[in-house]
């Protein structure tokens, strides 16, 4: 043997009792994180990593004194309904829940466990927390879109082709109950605006053509895509139909006009940032601190990207001024 394997050898000897007591000395906390979309999804899985390396900053390493148990729901109410359950049974110190399906099968699922949520829509509005500033009993988190901005869209469609008459609301009940919520807000500006709304709910793919090719019968329609998992994770059939059919649509994902949509008008999040900030609730729930004390956090800022192309493509002229409100434009 070499010396400088030997020294290696005699080194690992002298320190692996050390580790092996600082292990033993120290309590593995676990985390149970209930992911939306699927596994396969870069985009989320660039999220999670961001969540894993705001613990490891921490101090909380996976292996070491943290484990850390997945699960995707993908768009899928009754998975997320199954996963929820599953995690809940492995007892987990804190649950990370996002999106409103999400939270609420994890709300089923326990009544204790502390849970830290991001991306759910007006957490008081729904009933989630009593206030954002102390949320009080088992939750805290990040809170997403307020519903108002429900009118906004409806405006905006109403300015970029002023000749909208009826406005098509598309989401999956199961997956975006939440949506509900968009809809009184869409029908509130709708009614001053002079457009019919219709409620377009879908809750499997091969629904999707099928209810944009009814609505499409009528002249003058466009839609709004709430937030929605399901919707988000089928973008691309619904760029292609709504292309289709002539339908000018807004969605409240920023990747839509980017994939050939039409417009975008949401909250402007750096969403790696803020699974790093939910490492900082997760760290601070596992070192004492009560989720309930824990204000939630709000997004301030909305973005408005437009795509161009596609609104040449449907016979559209974007107003100047939008153009010049617009934070990002595609052409």
């Amino acid at each position: 043997m070499r010396r400088r394997e030997f020294l290696g050898v005699l080194g690992g000897a002298a320190t692996c009792p050390l580790v092996a007591r600082a292990q033993q000395g120290e309590r593995v906390r676990h985390v149970g994180v209930l992911m939306n979309g699927a596994a396969t999804d870069t985009r989320l899985q660039s999220y999670l990593a961001a969540l894993k390396q705001g613990l490891g900053e921490l101090r909380w390493v996976e292996g070491k004194n943290l484990q850390i148990d997945i699960r995707w729901s993908a768009g899928d109410a009754a998975l997320a309904r199954i996963y929820a359950a599953q995690l809940i049974g492995l007892t987990p110190d804190v649950i990370v829940a996002i999106t409103t399906t999400n939270l609420i099968a994890v709300r089923q699922a326990t009544s204790t466990v502390p849970i830290v949520f991001l991306s759910v829509s007006d957490p008081v509005a729904q009933g989630f927390v009593a206030n954002v500033a102390k949320p009080g009993g088992n939750l805290t988190g990040f809170s997403a879109f307020e519903f108002s901005i429900g009118g906004k869209w409806l405006d905006l469609l109403k300015e970029i082709a002023p000749g909208l008459e009826r406005i098509g609301i598309m989401f999956n009940p199961d997956t975006s109950p939440q949506s509900e919520f968009f809809v009184r807000s869409i029908e509130a500006a709708a009614s001053a605006l002079g457009v019919q709304p219709v409620v377009i709910p879908v809750r499997a793919t091969a629904d999707i053509g099928p209810a944009l090719e009814s609505f499409a019968r009528a002249p003058n329609g466009g839609v709004i895509l709430t937030s929605d998992t399901f919707t988000t994770m089928r973008q691309r059939l619904i760029v292609d139909l709504a292309s289709r059919y002539r339908l000018p649509t807004v969605s409240s994902n920023p990747s839509f006009p980017k994939d050939g949509g039409l417009m975008h008008y949401g909250i402007s999040i750096h969403l790696p940032e803020q699974f790093r900030q939910a490492a900082g609730y997760v760290d601070r729930i596992l070192k004492g601190t009560k989720a309930g004390d824990l204000p939630v956090q709000q997004a301030d800022k909305y973005t408005l990207i437009i795509n161009l192309k596609t609104a040449k493509a449907l016979g559209l002229t974007i107003p100047l001024p939008l153009i010049g409100r617009a934070d990002e434009v595609i052409e």
